[in-house]
């Protein structure tokens, strides 16, 4: 079955969301990168610089995992995609308003996140 500009371009999304959740959660929550909030050189660092509690990690990451697994699942099993890039875009649009409300980071440490969303947002829409 021939899909057309928008199916391939959600489904390239699909792909790059999941890759990037998986480097980020499973690769790389230990490295100190360009994005974090604050002072923060891991995941854990960070979610404390945003306030959230030390739970909140493992439920977060957990969740855009699954997520994650959910959208490379939907090449096969195509209801999944709408669901999983939905909820995945909302838990984006929370990590952008948190580097937001960090006054003293700059604006571009929310660029990934706020990638991801529209990804995210275009996949669950368009799909």
């Amino acid at each position: 079955m021939a899909i057309g500009t928008i199916g391939f371009l959600s489904l390239v999304f699909q792909i790059i969301i999941a890759c990037v959740i998986f480097s980020v959660w499973l690769i790389r929550p230990n490295w100190n990168t360009a994005y974090r909030a604050g002072n923060a050189t891991n995941i854990k660092e960070e979610f404390a610089v945003y306030g959230l509690p030390d739970w909140s990690v493992y439920v977060i990451g957990a969740t855009k995992i699954a997520l994650a697994i959910a959208l490379v699942a939907g090449y096969w099993k195509s209801e999944l995609v709408a669901p999983a890039a939905i909820s995945m875009a909302i838990l984006m649009a929370g990590a952008v308003i948190c580097h937001l409300r960090i006054k003293e980071d700059s604006l571009s440490r929310a660029l990934p996140a706020g990638s991801m969303l529209a990804m995210s947002l275009f996949v669950g829409l368009f799909n």
